[in-house]
């Protein structure tokens, strides 16, 4: 089975096409770093016009590189959420033209229980549960009950500053990349 995800939850543009839940075939990332830094932080509109320029660009060269064409991929993956909602538009409106036009399935995603998952990505492990996972990444942090592959619950998350924007914000006085 083959999978092709698409993440645009905030400013980085991803695509990943993966086999078999697990095997990462392609994994390209268009960062908009350069673009926000003269802001001083992410700005939401920029943001969503920079995935308008890198998102088809990375789709076709996804499929050359994992030597594909759209008729191999099984289904689509995006991420619906959490993120700023003009980013997760554009990923989601191009999941459902492309669902429409390869007539593919597509499976939304949440970015967080996304985090969670990445552990498993080529490794041949399972999960033992119940076990309680931590979300660390820029804009959340969450500890996570996880009973399932598909029932999670939040024990509790930050409220203002995420652990990851601590971590950015601490790199930027340290004048650290």
């Amino acid at each position: 089975m083959l999978i092709l995800g698409i993440e645009t939850s905030c400013d980085d543009t991803a695509v990943a096409i993966v086999e078999n839940g697990r095997q990462v075939l392609v994994d390209l990332v268009a960062s908009q770093t350069r673009q926000h830094r003269k802001f001083g932080g992410v700005v939401p509109e920029v943001a969503s016009r920079e995935h308008l320029l890198f998102l088809f660009p990375l789709l076709r060269e996804a499929l050359r590189r994992g030597r594909l064409s759209p008729s191999r991929i099984d289904f689509l993956a995006v991420t619906v959420g959490p993120g700023l909602r003009g980013s997760l538009l554009v990923g989601v409106k191009t999941a459902q033209s492309l669902g429409f036009s390869w007539n593919k399935k597509i499976v939304p995603i949440n970015h967080l229980q996304a985090h969670l998952f990445a552990s498993l990505l080529g490794r041949n492990t399972c999960w033992r549960f119940p076990l309680l996972g931590m979300v660390a990444s820029g804009g959340h942090s969450a500890l996570v009950l996880v009973q399932s592959y598909s029932s999670f619950r939040v024990l509790g998350e930050t409220k203002d500053d995420a652990a990851g924007e601590a971590f950015d914000k601490i790199a930027k006085l340290l004048r650290l990349p």
